[in-house]
């Protein structure tokens, strides 16, 4: 999600004359956009690999450890955050979880990216084609092998 955001930017507006946290001062009306796709591209943020698939760039010693929802905002942050959130992580937790158990996944022409399609909501150019097979020796859909 850090580099294929399901909402690529949002904006929102300065309610009061304020300060950001880099000294930049912002005027009250002021519209400001940030790009979750342009920003889970950063070099600046995620470091050279930033292109690379690297799950452990989440742990420390081990443990899962967010980012800040500034950093990493696909859910937004603050007093705004998505309100389904915790809702939409289980679902993609228990989807991944069963698919892994019993499947064996491969991204056909895996080695060229996908191709981001923006809009409201973004997707994936053509979709995703992905070959599922499922494991030997694992459980049928009705619990016998």
């Amino acid at each position: 999600m850090r580099l294929y955001p399901p909402v690529q930017f949002d904006s929102k507006f300065c309610l009061d004359d304020d300060v950001l946290p880099d000294g930049t001062f912002v005027r009250k009306g002021t519209r400001m956009t940030y790009h979750a796709y342009a920003m889970g591209r950063m070099e600046e943020l995620w470091g050279s690999d930033y292109a690379e698939f690297r799950p452990e760039r989440w742990l420390r010693h081990g443990q899962f450890v967010p980012e800040s929802p500034f950093k990493y905002p696909v859910f937004q942050g603050g007093l705004r955050v998505c309100l389904g959130k915790e809702m939409a992580l289980m679902e993609m937790k228990s989807v991944v979880a069963s698919v892994i158990r019993d499947f064996d996944v491969d991204v056909p022409g895996g080695n060229r990216p996908p191709k981001f399609a923006p809009g409201l909501t973004a997707t994936l150019s053509g979709g995703l084609a992905v070959r599922a097979r499922r494991r030997t020796g694992s459980a049928s859909p009705h619990g016998t092998s």
